[in-house]
């Protein structure tokens, strides 16, 4: 991130680079790139599952639907496929905001607000696929 600060002597460009590496999750170029893949594979099985499940139940009604989603296991599935989407987000804007961005205040301030809406929207998913 910082290219022009060769030497940690000073404390304070040493403490931006490790918050820097903080908000980037992994801190590790090639493992975001794993996870994005990882994440992708997630998603695309829980995708094509919906679709097999309605081209299968053609004419679905509201019994079938809730009886897809009150199985435990439909919910842990759906639980994994929001976090793989939220992960796989992050990374994304991540990467675009590092690249786009660049006065520090304003790219930490957008990052926590992607944050912040990444996590309301998991607390949001979870109240959804677990609620009553």
């Amino acid at each position: 991130m910082f290219s022009h600060c060769l030497d940690n002597t000073d404390g304070n460009l040493f403490m931006l680079k490790k918050l820097t590496n903080v908000t980037s999750l992994s801190g590790n170029g090639l493992r975001d790139w794993l996870i994005q893949r990882v994440t992708s594979v997630v998603m695309l099985i829980y995708i094509v599952f919906l679709l097999v499940f309605f081209v299968v139940h053609s004419s679905l009604s509201y019994e079938q639907w809730h009886g897809l989603f009150s199985h435990s296991a439909m919910r842990l599935f759906s639980t994994l496929f929001l976090l793989s989407l939220l992960w796989h987000a992050w990374i994304g804007m991540w990467t675009i905001v590092t690249d786009y961005i660049k006065p520090f205040a304003l790219r930490l301030s957008v990052q926590i607000l992607i944050i912040i809406g990444l996590l309301l929207c998991f607390i949001w998913g979870l109240a959804i696929f677990w609620g009553n």
